[in-house]
């Protein structure tokens, strides 16, 4: 089975590879093509992925190519993993967003807008090229914003692409530890959009063991949510928020936060990454190791703001694995092998939620087999989260229609339009602001 990965160059690819390795035995992926537009970053990663291998009888064979089309011919799944404008273009929109006192995070809020008006250009012309070139490939979203890139390339495959993200499943994770279960023996009831999601619910043997959670103030303060939004919130919700929803109920402290950091996410990573990869030269240098050490610095330190803003302290060792990778081969495993699954996953709605039309991407459990995924009847959306999830929705549809019309007005809807965004004011300046720091935001008339 070939794999394509488009951000071939990406940093966290020697996950998946990683990933791949630990696999191989049932011999599923024989061949992985990583695509990148540097080439620089395809030698470094190479070098990373090489030393993963040298251990390990007939490794999963790997190639480079930076010619899109040659990395898709023949591809039987494709993981696109794409970041448009970079690392640089991140730390870009974040500083744009701060210095309007809006929030820049790079998928919420207006840094979110800003990389999906740079982003669906480049995911449209690669769902086109996907469906002409392997029409029988399966597509893997990873890149970001997840469900607003998931649903810009469905307009072009349909049900052949599915966002992945793996915030609900270490949520899940951490829940059931925290309550005694065994993950993959519990029911996650998960509802809501990419980043913008509940667990309401998990269940173990049929019984919910959520309510005894919410009920004991010590379970709620012994894990990351719980410290990050409080006992008492979560109470009066009724359901543990993704940890993404940090940035809506608690947005002024967030923002001074990123405000008064010394560095904002994305110009940490863009200079951590410059090191890594320039490091990568030396051949003197283990790159595994090098990829190791850096890794280990990045996932010590991811939303490191928010947690100090809230006093929640240090993320715990068992969150610092990550955990993408082994969702995206257990979809892939489900499909090819048809080794039926559940997984929450970014899928068209299917009439799944209500408020939301037939063709809105959501993040829900999902049942996987040969023919895809599909979303499972779940309940109605809680009344404080349908306001939010149909606002943001929109948001995501002004979106897609400012990105495919080039229309600068459009743009400026979509930026008003979002919760976190105040005034139609800061609308406009925000536009103004990253049509002028972004080459890829030329097209907006």
């Amino acid at each position: 089975m070939r794999l394509t990965i488009l951000g071939g160059g990406g940093f966290r690819v020697p996950l998946v590879y990683g990933a791949l390795l630990a696999d191989r035995a049932e011999g599923r992926v024989t061949h992985v093509v990583l695509h990148d537009v540097d080439a620089g970053r395809l030698r470094a990663v190479s070098r990373v992925l090489a030393e993963q291998a040298a251990d390990v009888p007939e490794p999963v064979e790997v190639s480079t190519s930076t010619d899109l089309d040659a990395a898709l011919r023949g591809a039987d799944f494709v993981f696109s993993a794409i970041r448009v404008g970079g690392l640089e273009g991140r730390a870009n929109d974040e500083r744009v967003a701060l210095a309007e006192g809006v929030l820049g995070q790079e998928t919420v809020g207006a840094g979110g807008i800003a990389y999906g008006l740079r982003t669906v250009p480049v995911a449209d012309d690669i769902a086109r090229r996907v469906a002409r070139l392997a029409p029988d490939a399966w597509v893997i979203n990873f890149t970001n914003p997840a469900g607003l890139v998931t649903e810009a390339m469905s307009r072009h495959l349909g049900d052949r692409v599915i966002g992945i993200c793996d915030s609900p499943v270490g949520l899940g994770r951490r829940i059931a530890r925290v309550l005694g279960a065994r993950p993959d023996e519990a029911w996650i009831d998960y509802v809501g959009l990419n980043h913008l999601g509940w667990v309401r619910g998990l269940r173990v043997a049929g019984e919910d063991r959520l309510p005894r959670l919410l009920a004991d103030p010590a379970l709620l303060g012994s894990f990351e949510e719980g410290r990050l939004f409080g006992a008492d919130w979560l109470r009066s919700l009724g359901a543990i928020p993704n940890e993404y929803l940090h940035y809506y109920y608690f947005n002024r402290e967030a923002v001074r936060a990123y405000q008064q950091a010394a560095r904002t996410r994305g110009a940490f990573l863009r200079d951590q990454q410059e090191s890594f990869y320039a490091g990568t030269a030396d051949p003197d240098v283990s790159a595994l190791e090098l990829w190791n050490r850096t890794r280990a610095e990045r996932e010590a330190t991811y939303m490191s703001e928010n947690r100090e803003a809230a006093g929640a302290g240090e993320r715990e060792a068992d969150d610092l694995s990550g955990g993408y990778e082994k969702v995206a081969l257990a979809l892939m495993r489900a499909v090819a092998r048809d080794e039926r699954t559940t997984l929450i996953l970014n899928v068209r709605n299917r009439g799944t939620l209500a408020p939301l039309d037939e063709d809105a991407v959501i993040e829900v459990p999902c049942l996987v087999d040969a023919n895809g995924a599909h979303p499972v009847s779940v309940d109605p959306l809680p009344g404080h989260a349908v306001g939010l999830v149909s606002a943001v929705k929109a948001v995501e549809r002004e979106v897609l229609a400012a990105a495919r019309s080039g229309s600068r007005a459009t743009a400026v809807k979509a930026f008003a339009l979002h919760p976190l965004v105040d005034s139609v004011s800061v609308a406009r300046r925000l536009v103004d602001g990253y049509t002028a720091v972004h080459p890829g935001l030329s097209y907006l008339d």
